[in-house]
């Protein structure tokens, strides 16, 4: 039994294939290059001890990744269908997509408050009543980042 218009949706699927198929990779999150930590501490390292803690110094694990990619990787794989379906290059696509990504990641680090700072925790911040987890100077959270690269 043939399906009606078989043929173009057979060309559109093979185009899509195409572009899909062009080595253009989204990478998100705490990027190769970024700028380091004021006390010289790599910020993708500061970002792992926070999201899966260190045992070895009482800090537990506040996983904003994790939780980011739960609540809305499949909006975000859903929104970049779209976004190709509706004709946007895949690097447009890609490019849309980091942005939303970007912006989740910065809301998880912002709205995650547990567990909460430990009494003996010192902060920056904690001098203006600002005491969240994984907000003290920002440079964490401003250093969220996305590229759309070939590979």
């Amino acid at each position: 039994m043939a399906v009606k218009g078989g043929k173009q949706l057979a060309r559109h699927l093979i185009e899509l294939a195409k572009k899909l198929d062009s080595g253009e990779v989204l990478r998100a999150g705490f990027l190769e290059g970024a700028q380091a930590e004021p006390d010289g501490a790599p910020v993708a390292l500061v970002a792992a001890a926070n999201e899966f803690g260190r045992p070895e110094k009482n800090q537990p694990p506040r996983p904003f990744f994790r939780q980011a990619i739960a609540a809305n990787g499949k909006r975000w794989a859903n929104g970049l269908g779209k976004q190709i379906k509706g004709g946007a290059s895949l690097e447009k696509a890609l490019s849309l997509t980091g942005e939303v990504v970007r912006s989740d990641i910065q809301d998880s680090i912002r709205s995650l408050v547990s567990p909460p700072l430990s009494p003996n925790t010192r902060k920056k911040s904690a001098k203006q009543g600002f005491d969240k987890p994984l907000i003290d100077s920002g440079h964490m959270l401003d250093s969220v980042d996305y590229e759309v690269r070939q590979e």
